[in-house]
């Protein structure tokens, strides 16, 4: 079973943490079983852009993250806090785990400027908000990452993506990654994405 750790910050986009949630509970019970998604935060309650709130599983000082095989995190809005959790120390060292240990690590849309602010995208390729009114790409230039104009960017074991409309290629993505080309198919064709 390879487990997925859903990293939540205040202000995440709800949006992008679905397309996670419903890709890996796709395949637990109609792909090949062999996911498991759970979700964390740095406090049991976590409000999302839009202002409802959710209660995670878990809260980040009581796993183990040697337990997870995968990291997925959704961005948000400055407006909605997001960055106060997103650079939380807390937060930024659950990201550096991830690569220490070369394993997968998937961001959609802004998810990619924690990575930066932790120090994991020095040099390599990665992608963030790419509207033309946004400064975001500037920001992830200055954390060191050699920026790409591409809608999903993946340099290694790190996946980054540039608005929210990327969300679902990039969960099938991470998908692939920790499954099979085959598998993640079949869940995207039992989801309706191949009609």
């Amino acid at each position: 079973m390879k487990k997925v750790l859903l990293l939540l910050a205040d202000g995440f986009e709800a949006v992008e943490a679905s397309v996670f949630t419903d890709v890996f509970g796709w395949n637990k019970w109609e792909g090949n079983g062999a996911t498991e998604l759970i979700t964390v935060g740095l406090r049991q309650q976590i409000k999302c852009t839009w202002n409802f709130t959710i209660l995670v599983e878990r809260v980040v000082d009581e796993i183990n993250l040697v337990d997870f095989d995968a990291l997925a995190i959704p961005g948000g809005f400055e407006e909605a806090g997001y960055y106060k959790d997103a650079y939380d120390e807390r937060f930024l060292e659950v990201i550096r785990h991830f690569h220490a240990n070369r394993k997968p690590i998937a961001t959609i849309c802004v998810a990619s400027l924690p990575l930066g602010k932790s120090g994991v995208l020095q040099n390599k390729r990665a992608t963030t908000y790419s509207h033309p009114t946004s400064r975001r790409k500037e920001q992830l230039l200055a954390f060191g990452a050699n920026v790409q104009h591409s809608l999903v960017v993946q340099d290694s074991h790190i996946i980054t993506s540039s608005n929210p409309a990327t969300g679902f290629d990039v969960a099938f993505l991470l998908l692939e990654t920790l499954t099979s080309i085959e598998n993640t198919k079949r869940v995207k064709e039992l989801m309706g994405f191949n009609n």
